[in-house]
Order: structure tokens, then sequence, then C-alpha cells
């Protein structure tokens, strides 16, 4: 090579290496806006946080909004059957009960309709949408406005003797529940002992729960009172609900905090009768190269 053609060939190379920069760092850009394209998933964002238990109950029940929400076509039922009935208008029993009906399920239609004209989730209005049209039914066919809750007493008392059971065959239904909603599917709760004692007695606690509301209401569905079945299932039913999911969150909660600390107090402990040894250990190799050498210089 002559000291002539190296610059020649230097700034060759050079050429050559920033066209394949360019073109790199152009393949890199196209594929950065590919990721924010919508639809497309970076990697860092593939696993998110799994929902807290609290979370999780939140988003089954709809929060407070799915909760008024909920309300709203029971509170129309019990309102037009009253103001339209003896105690109002007095428009007779029938006229008052069609007209009831026609609110509660075209209440439940328009919450539906809204979220979905919204774009927002419509399964908490389906699920009251179906309980209402088959209340509404037996309503309609029967002619009397205590049956359009008995549906809702029915299905509360079978869930009573779903969650007896399951206690009584040692498989408790609500820690099946925690385990779906907050512990990724995984039931390993079967497992530890202290946990599984907890999910039987808050499992119990839920039937208790379920009873008082279906039991109240059963009792004045056999007096022919319609509209305090409504006005009960508003005002106590829905409240005995959210603090029975409180109370089970806390609990559940107290256990499992509870045992992440012992956990870290017995990794603590080990960990420092580890070191003890290995101190130990290296103490007595210390003692016996000093004895060693003490001989040897003997």
């Amino acid at each position: 090579m002559t000291p002539g053609s190296e610059p020649r060939h230097a700034a060759h190379e050079s050429v050559e290496e920033r066209v394949a920069e360019e073109v790199v760092e152009e393949l890199v850009g196209e594929f950065a806006d590919d990721l924010d394209r919508p639809g497309i998933r970076q990697p860092e964002e593939a696993d998110e946080p799994f929902p807290s238990l609290s979370e999780q109950i939140s988003e089954q029940l709809g929060g407070v909004r799915g909760l008024i929400e909920s309300s709203v076509p029971v509170l129309a039922f019990v309102v037009l059957n009253v103001l339209l009935g003896s105690a109002g208008l007095d428009l007779g029993k029938k006229t008052a009960l069609y007209w009831a009906i026609a609110g509660s399920v075209g209440s439940a239609l328009a919450i539906g309709v809204y979220r979905l004209t919204r774009k927002q989730p419509i399964r908490h209005a389906v699920n009251g949408l179906v309980g209402i049209a088959i209340g509404a039914y037996l309503a309609w066919r029967t002619g009397d406005a205590k049956n359009f809750y008995l549906p809702g007493i029915l299905l509360t008392l079978g869930q009573v003797v779903v969650l007896i059971v399951s206690v009584a065959v040692r498989r408790p239904v609500i820690g099946y529940v925690w385990g779906v909603l907050a512990n990724g599917g995984k039931h390993d709760w079967f497992d530890n002992p202290r946990l599984f004692r907890t999910f039987q007695w808050l499992t119990l606690l839920w039937s208790a729960s379920l009873f008082i509301r279906a039991g109240v209401q059963g009792w004045l569905y056999l007096a022919d009172q319609a509209n305090a079945i409504g006005v009960v299932r508003i005002l106590i039913s829905w409240p005995i609900y959210a603090a029975t999911f409180a109370f089970t969150a806390w609990a559940v909660h107290r256990v499992t905090s509870a045992q992440q600390h012992e956990a870290a107090q017995e990794h603590e402990a080990a960990q420092e009768h580890e070191a003890a040894q290995e101190h130990e250990a290296a103490q007595e190799d210390g003692t016996a190269q000093e004895h060693g050498t003490a001989q040897a210089e003997a």
C-alpha cells in the first residue's frame, strides 16, 4: 500500500460506514414507529401488574356507579308501583304493575344503551337486565308485584346452599374466588393451613350474609309486602353486600401480610445464622493455622 492510496481507502470506508449507519437508523426508526401504533404492545408493557384484591372486587361490583345502576331498575319499579297504585293515583293494581314493569325494564335498557353508545363495558347492565326481565315476566304472568323479586330471592338462597356445601366438603368457594381474582388463577392456598381456615370461615360469613338478605326479603314476600321488598333490596342488601366484600378483602390481606412478614423474618434469621456459622468456621480455621504455625516453629 502506497502512502498516497491510504487516505483514499480510509475515505472510501468512512462513506460506506456512514451509509450503513443511515440505513440502520432508518430501520430502527420505522420499527419504533410500528411499536407506537395502536394495537401493538411494546415488550415492557407485555406484563402488566396484576390488580389487587380490592381493585378486582371493585371491578366485579362495577364500582359505585355499578351499584347505583343496578339499583335504578328496582327503584323505578318500586316508585312507579307505589305512585300509580292504591297509595298514589290508584290506577288499579294491574295497571300500576304494568307501568312499573315497563319503567323497570325501560330503565335497564336505557342504561345498557347509554353505556353502549359511549363504548363502555355493558356486562353489568346485561346481567342486571336478565334478572329484571325474568322478574318482570313472572310479575306480568301472575299479576302480582311481589313475584318481580322472586328470582332474586331464590337465587340468593341457592347461593347460600352452595356456600355451605363447599365448606362441608372442605372446598370453600371464597378461596376459589380469591385464587381467580387475586392469585393469578393459582390455588396454592390449599397447602396453607392458616389461609385455608380463613377461607372456610369467610365462606360461612358470606352464607350468613346472603341468608339474612334472602330471609328478610322472603319474609316480606310471604307477607305480600312487595314494595317493602324493593326498599329492603336497595337500602339494606347492597350495604351488607359491600361490607362483606370489604371485610373479606381486609381478612385475606391481614393473613397474607402476616405470613409475608413472618417469612421475611425467618429469611433474615437464617441469613444471620449462616453468617454466624461462617464467622465461627473462619475463627476455627484461623486458630488451627496459628496452632500449626506454632508447632512448626517449635
